[in-house]
């Protein structure tokens, strides 16, 4: 079905068909038996599907990444099609619009998607509330489900202040989100890539952790990373997740490489992070880098690029524990989820 009506919704700009999408999707949930029926088609239910990664029980190790709810609205709906995890955000303190539209564009003729919405949300006290309104009313399965923090600093919070932002964003989610997720690697707040220097990432990362263990209960903390990193920058990225004990990475973000692309200019040199097929190859080589260096000492989040159930395999086998869909998702719609689950139970003889 998403197959005959992709080609419709691909003629308009990409952030109403989003948000067009999604409230459509809500609505449907929202009918009678419309849940159920999701599930039905879209979910598959297996223990050789569970994982368990930094002390957390995953019911399938495909989640839905960071960007696609960024206000904590579509857990339920989303859960319902079949995603094992949610991550929410990127959530700042404050409220703020992002930048101005348009701001994201399709690159079909490379399955690709430039972005460069600057971390638009409605504030972590909106989305913390959110949170725990679905926490309290969840029934069944999504009790368990396991939500994601994403969280970064607002656009006017110069460098030298951003810990508090980050901060604060800690300790308002930290009793409503399963695991958080630094965010110093998109390419869409000015200046914020600078925080992924060793300097300042150490002292970042260490702040979070301190506040992590004060009150006896933790949260696992992993830093989202960029691709465009040197092999040296990764293997700083590797100390300091040895050095700070966080739980682990998710590679990659976007890219601001323009590498190879073939579509016309007008497009491919629009500012902003590049996500989908172009950067399959290379976020699959920053997993197996990471893996390689460090030994496995910790999970991997794998994004980057997954457009079908082998790019999925390929991820895990570089060294991912899990995986997460955005721009894939768009692309080949929910099935996408499904056929990768489906492929994983294979690969494990059922």
């Amino acid at each position: 079905m998403y197959s005959l009506i992709k080609p419709i919704l691909f003629q308009f700009d990409p952030e109403r068909v989003h948000y067009f999408v999604t409230a459509n999707l809500k609505r449907f949930n929202r009918f009678p038996g419309g849940a159920a029926l999701s599930r039905g088609i879209w979910d598959i239910k297996h223990p050789q599907l569970e994982k368990e990664v930094f002390g957390l029980t995953f019911k399938n190790p495909v989640g839905l990444a960071a960007g696609f709810d960024k206000n904590g609205e579509m857990m339920g709906e989303m859960a319902n099609l079949g995603f094992g995890f949610i991550e929410v955000g990127t959530v700042t303190p404050l409220p703020q619009l992002g930048n101005p539209q348009p701001r994201m564009f399709r690159l079909p003729a490379d399955g690709g998607l430039i972005n460069r919405m600057g971390f638009n949300n409605l504030g972590v006290d909106v989305v913390a509330e959110r949170l725990a309104t679905f926490r309290k009313n969840a029934k069944g399965a999504q009790k368990k489900l396991i939500i994601g923090g994403n969280i970064g600093k607002n656009k006017v919070t110069p460098n030298e202040d951003a810990t508090s932002d980050y901060i604060k964003c800690f300790d308002r989610l930290f009793d409503v989100v399963d695991y958080f997720v630094v965010n110093v690697s998109s390419p869409n707040t000015p200046g914020l890539r600078a925080l992924q220097e060793k300097e300042p990432l150490m002292e970042l990362l260490n702040t979070l952790q301190q506040r992590n263990l004060k009150n006896g209960i933790s949260r696992p903390i992993l830093l989202k990373i960029a691709p465009d990193l040197t092999n040296e920058q990764l293997n700083d990225i590797v100390e300091i997740v040895q050095g700070t004990g966080i739980a682990g990475i998710i590679a990659t973000n976007t890219t601001i490489s323009r590498e190879d692309l073939v579509s016309k200019d007008s497009l491919k040199n629009e500012i902003g992070g590049l996500s989908g097929k172009p950067l399959t190859q290379r976020s699959t080589e920053v997993i197996k880098y990471l893996s390689e260096k460090s030994n496995g000492a910790f999970p991997i989040i794998g994004v980057g690029g997954i457009h079908s159930a082998e790019d999925a395999i390929e991820k895990l086998n570089a060294g991912a524990s899990l995986i997460q869909l955005y721009t894939g998702f768009i692309y080949e719609g929910p099935g996408l989820i499904k056929r990768i689950n489906k492929k994983i139970l294979a690969e494990k003889g059922n």
